[in-house]
């Protein structure tokens, strides 16, 4: 099982790395660091932050104090989606930012996040639409 979500892991990371890529390529100037996510340069990001179970939940949240977190995260112009806990797991938080500040994001989380969370990214797309109209289509025959 878990090599499965291994694979599923890199698989995700190698699509975002090939969308942030051929987003980049086709930039004809260099992006703004406080650029807005418009239609043509906004990306989704799912972040999963692992609690360390290990450790009591006041002792985690001090840490997060401490170091910062709530004041960094999000940074200003990312907007958040949604911010789901998962019981047993963590939190779970969707991200819109334009893709150049990719980078950002994820050094504000490395300096105010480690040490209470173990992190995952994955690069999101927004599919309700496509598959309601698929279970539509598939239930009106």
């Amino acid at each position: 099982m878990k090599s499965i979500q291994r694979t599923m892991a890199v698989a995700a990371l190698l699509v975002g790395a090939l969308v942030l890529t051929s987003t980049t390529m086709a930039q004809t100037s260099p992006p703004q660091d406080n650029a807005a996510p418009t239609a043509d340069n906004a990306m989704l990001l799912t972040v999963f932050f692992k609690h360390d179970q290990s450790r009591p939940l006041s002792e985690l949240n001090a840490q997060l104090e401490k170091q910062g977190f709530y004041k960094a995260f999000p940074p200003p112009g990312v907007e958040v989606v949604s911010w789901y806990v998962m019981m047993g797991i963590g939190q779970v938080i969707t991200l819109r930012l334009p893709a150049s500040r990719l980078r950002e994001v994820n050094r504000v989380i490395e300096n105010t996040a480690w040490g209470s969370y173990r992190t995952e990214f994955y690069p999101t797309y927004d599919y309700k639409a496509v598959g309601m109209a698929q279970h539509d289509k598939a239930t009106a025959n």
